[in-house]
Parts: structure tokens; C-alpha cells; sequence
């Protein structure tokens, strides 16, 4: 249970404490934020409503702490990263609760994503060893009009504070996606979790404090966006940020300072389908791709582009899939569960309404019960919908009929967004090439757009954000470059 057994520390009363200097605090603003369970649509957890001179503290502390991390072998970080991943994965069940209850996760897949950070984590702690633990040697006669008398030492040091956003829908692997990499690298971070989700987050920074991390290192503030979003964001302390979400990423990238971003905030994931692909394996990844998670991932299927002559065995075989998706609470492991606020509910209605307004084809009955849509294929949608091109995070999915592969890749392209992408095909030549034109940042082959494995590369072009990640790029993009030039007196002597 949430807050009770090796987690009762981080509990007062009904309202979950924050994590400051080692200790787990009560704010002294008094107040609370609750977190509403998308499924009852009643409060279920609260957090506290940390105050901007709260932050201040936070961010004094963990600017002293990263500096005596920083000091501290490559291999004793990576010693205690390892001892966090298994107290984490021993405890999933009590983390994997709080997600069914805050994001309405399914459970089955709430426990995987406690797993899975797990061994982000350990991937982590042996991949910064290895790069972090090389360095290059350069001599300056290798520049033309130079001798051998200059040796260059580069070595990659830490950024200093790192502020961490991550999203509703994984609060727990994208908070760990960044904590990995952060510490590793000899930074401090300061984790500002998603108002749902945070209840798993501060179960997850436990699993921190419980393997030993020196105090001030780890940081954990909750409380409102508009008491301490901006004044994070913007504050002087922060070295680098790194954010995962929507809209807000954009908002915080223009009024950032002069420091590293690493933005990931959304997509619109175009599926082109051509007239060769294998349908059942198109039908079964559109399924996969659009509806899990009830389509609330960024790397979900936004919208199907699929050649005319083989769009209506496509759409029969799509909705023979989804007739069989079940649809219910997180509890029940459903296929479908609701979604993740009534605000987010309302949006996907407004998308849905404004398609019918104009003409699209229903699949199936449109259907909602509070935050829970039943999945809604969309068929003969047309560009001037806004479904077409806005990003529901839902399962409702479009499908545009195309008649040749430059209108689907002329598609794909004219989103604002640019994260990922797929394409299905038994032409391994086409698929290279229509790959090429994608101006996305992953694209799949005959497989649905998906984040991972953890150590890929993970990045997006235009509005889909800025930077990349996966394991290897966040430990180097939370690093800077380090010179140490040894200047070599001039020979005295004659060689020879």
C-alpha cells in the first residue's frame, strides 16, 4: 500500500512530504495540491505545496552537494545507482499502485514500468563508467603551422544542477531517464514530478534515499505550476534542464537562460501504409501503436496514411482488432483505460465532434463515460480536420487515404511536430528512402513507433523538441567538454 511499510517516512497524515537534504518535509505553506484519480474522478492522494523559498533552499543545497559528488569515483556512483535499480524493482508493487491510481495505468503495465526503470538504471550506471571513464589526447602538430608543443587533455565534467520534468504518462521511467544519467555524470537533480504521478515519483526518489546517496543530492519539490513552475524553471541555480511533456516545454525553452535543453514534447506519429505491406502485421501494429495506454504516448500512432487500394482491408482488419480490446478500470489490466483528467477527456471529445461536424466515417459508436473513451477509428479523414493534425493522446485514430507516397510523406512532413514515425513495406529500398524523407527523428520500419529499447537515441524535430536522448546522449548532454592544455618548453637540443 501507498505510503505505508518502507515507504511510511515519506507519509504525514494524508499528505505525502517532499524530499529536501536527505529528509522528507512537511512545506511550511500549509497547503496541499490533491491528485484526482482518473477512474473515480475523486481525490486520492495528496502532495505538498512547496513554496518558492522552499525551492531557493533546494537549490542552494544541491548546488554545494554536486560539488562534493562530483569528486566521488566513477565507480562508487555507479555502486549506489545499481543498489537504487534493486531496491526500486524489489519494491515495484507499492510504486506500481500508485500509477494505477494516479494515471489509471493498467496494472500489468504499471509494474513493467517500474521494472523497466530499474534497469534504466543499472544500463545507466555501467554506460557512464564506459564513456565517462574515457577521455581524448590531442598534440597540436597534427594543425597545420604547428609543432609538438602543446598536449591537450579532454575530459567530460558535470553541467552542476539539474532541473527534471517528466510527463503524467510515465512519471517513474521518464524521471529515472534523467536521474540515471544526471548522477552518473557527477551532477546534483531536482526532480519536479507531474501533479499525477507524483505520489510514484516520491515512492521512486525514496528508493534513492534508501541506497545511500549523499544528502542534498536528490531533490523532490511538488506542488503548482503556477506557484513554482516558472520560478524553477527560470531560477539562477539551474544548470540544465531536462522536460518531457507538451505545449509547456516550448513556454519553458523561450524563457530558459543560457543553459543545455533537452525538450522532448510530443508528436503526431504518422503510420504510411503501402500497397505491398503485410496487413495483418499493419493491423496488429495500428492496434498496438494508436490504442495502448489508451493512446496517451507521445510515440503513439496519430494518424494512419494509407494507399487507397489497400485502405478498406486495412480499416476491416484495424477494427476486428479493436472490437476485441477490452475497456474498464486499470485494475482490471484493460486494454483501455480512462484517460488521464476530464480536461483531457473534453479535448479528445472537442477533436472527435469536429471530424464528425465534417464528415468522417465512424467505425464505431463514439461512446465516453467520464475520463473513459471507448477506442474510435476515424476513417476518410481529411486534412482540414482537426484531427488530422492536432495530437489527441487518446485512442482515437485517424485514417487519411493516400494515393501515392509523396502525399503521405507531404503529410507527415507538414506537422508542426516531428518525433516519430513508420512505414510498412516488404521494399527494404522504398522503405530507406521514404525513411529519408521523413523529417522525424525515428522512423520505424514495419514496426509501430515506440521510445526504446532505453539506450536508443530518442529525439524529435521542429515542436517535438530539442536535443536527443537515450541513455548515451542524456549522460553526454549532461556533461561539458573540459580542456587541459600542457604547454612544452622549446627543445634546447638537436634532434638526431
Amino acid at each position: 500500500m501507498a505510503g505505508s511499510g518502507l515507504f511510511g517516512e515519506i507519509l504525514d497524515g494524508d499528505v505525502f512530504k517532499y524530499y529536501s537534504d536527505g529528509e522528507w518535509k512537511k512545506s511550511s505553506s500549509g497547503k496541499s495540491v490533491s491528485i484526482i484519480n482518473p477512474t473515480t474522478r475523486k481525490p486520492q492522494y495528496k502532495v505538498q505545496a512547496c513554496t518558492q523559498e522552499e525551492v531557493n533552499k533546494v537549490m542552494d543545497i544541491a548546488k554545494t552537494a554536486q560539488k562534493a559528488w562530483a569528486k566521488t569515483p566513477l565507480w562508487k556512483r555507479a555502486e549506489l545507482l545499481h543498489k537504487a535499480a534493486a531496491i526500486l524493482k524489489e519494491h515495484k508493487a507499492p510504486i506500481a499502485e500508485c500509477l494505477v491510481k494516479e494515471i489509471a495505468k493498467p496494472a500489468k503495465d504499471a509494474v513493467t514500468e517500474v521494472v523497466r526503470s530499474g534497469d534504466l538504471i543499472s544500463y545507466c550506471a555501467e554506460e557512464g563508467v564506459r564513456i565517462l571513464g574515457e577521455g581524448k589526447f590531442l598534440t597540436s602538430d597534427s594543425f597545420p603551422g604547428n609543432e609538438r608543443s602543446k598536449y591537450c587533455l579532454v575530459s567530460k565534467i558535470p553541467l552542476g544542477v539539474i532541473l527534471a520534468i517528466p510527463p503524467f504518462n510515465y512519471p517513474v521511467n521518464l524521471a529515472v531517464s534523467k536521474i540515471g544519467p544526471a548522477l552518473i555524470a557527477g551532477n546534483s537533480l531536482v526532480l519536479k514530478p507531474p501533479t499525477q504521478g507524483a505520489v510514484a515519483a516520491l515512492h521512486m526518489v525514496h528508493c534513492f534515499h534508501l541506497a545511500g546517496f549523499p544528502k542534498g543530492l536528490i531533490s523532490c519539490v511538488t506542488g503548482k505550476g503556477s506557484e513554482i513552475g516558472d520560478f524553477l524553471t527560470m531560477h539562477p541555480g539551474v544548470n540544465c534542464i531536462s522536460f518531457t511533456g507538451g505545449d509547456t516545454g516550448i513556454a519553458i525553452s523561450k524563457k530558459a537562460g543560457m543553459i543545455p535543453l533537452q525538450m522532448e514534447l510530443g508528436g503526431k506519429d504518422a503510420c504510411i501504409v503501402l500497397e505491398d505491406a503485410d496487413l495483418d502485421l499493419v493491423a496488429s501494429n495500428i492496434v498496438k501503436g494508436g490504442f495502448s495506454y489508451s493512446g496517451q504516448r507521445c510515440t503513439a500512432v496519430k494518424v494512419v496514411l494509407v494507399m487507397e487500394s489497400v485502405a478498406d482491408a486495412v480499416v476491416e482488419k484495424v477494427k476486428a482488432k479493436v472490437a476485441k480490446l477490452t475497456v474498464g478500470p486499470p485494475e482490471d489490466d484493460c486494454d483501455i483505460t480512462p484517460v488521464v483528467s476530464e480536461s483531457s477527456a473534453n479535448f479528445i471529445e472537442g477533436l472527435v465532434m469536429d471530424a464528425k461536424t465534417k464528415g468522417a466515417t465512424f467505425c464505431q459508436e463514439y461512446k465516453r463515460e467520464g475520463n473513459l473513451i471507448w477506442p474510435l477509428l476515424l476513417d476518410h479523414v481529411r486534412p482540414d480536420m482537426r484531427i488530422a493534425w492536432e495530437e489527441p493522446f487518446g485512442p482515437v485514430l485517424p485514417v487519411i487515404r493516400i494515393n501515392s507516397v509523396e502525399e503521405g510523406i507531404h503529410h507527415c512532413n507538414a506537422s508542426n511536430f516531428g518525433l516519430q514515425g513508420c512505414v510498412f513495406t516488404k521494399d527494404i529500398n522504398k522503405a530507406i528512402m521514404i525513411s529519408d524523407a521523413m523529417e522525424t527523428g525515428t522512423v520505424q520500419i514495419n514496426s509501430a513507433p515506440a521510445r526504446g529499447p532505453d539506450h536508443f537515441p530518442f529525439q524529435g524535430l521542429r515542436d517535438s523538441g530539442i536535443g536527443s536522448q537515450g541513455i548515451t546522449n542524456s549522460i553526454t548532454m549532461m556533461t561539458k567538454i573540459k580542456s587541459t592544455v600542457i604547454n612544452l618548453p622549446a627543445p634546447t637540443y638537436t634532434m638526431g
